[in-house]
């Protein structure tokens, strides 16, 4: 089994939201949204040789993969424009079900990450953009 259908498995049969495996190492995490991103960039962690699974991807999550460099994703949900600026960036993605926009948790419009990230291609700008917006949140 490669390292990818080790990830894909561990993130089905745990519960767990974000799956991470190399030929070394396994990381897993059972944070919501973007906040298990931000703690490997925060640890200067890259994920240059893993293979991750993530339940859920939008355009913010998959602006910071492009910062953390994941050999390859596996994913339940994509966005539209965050499956686009992956495969732009040569990140290889499998997904089971795509569509344009993520929405927030409580089904009553777009989720605030895909909203703040929304007019940004670029990974560093929308990491600042992203931590100003859970600052806000969290007021």
């Amino acid at each position: 089994m490669n390292n990818l259908e080790k990830s894909k498995e561990i993130l089905r049969d745990g519960n767990y939201t974000l799956v991470a495996v190399s030929d070394t190492e396994t990381l897993t995490s059972t944070d919501r949204g973007v906040k298990p991103l931000l703690e490997f960039i925060d640890d200067n962690k890259t994920l240059d040789k893993f293979s991750v699974a993530d339940k859920v991807i939008g355009k913010a999550g998959a602006l910071l993969y492009v910062l953390l460099q994941p050999s390859e994703i596996f994913t339940n949900v994509i966005s539209r424009p965050a499956l686009e600026l992956l495969e732009s960036n040569n990140i290889h993605i499998e997904y089971n079900v795509l569509t344009d926009a993520i929405i927030n948790r409580t089904g009553t419009g777009f989720c605030p990450m895909e909203s703040t990230v929304r007019d940004t291609a670029d990974p560093v700008t929308a990491l600042s953009l992203i931590r100003e917006k859970l600052k806000s949140l969290t007021k």
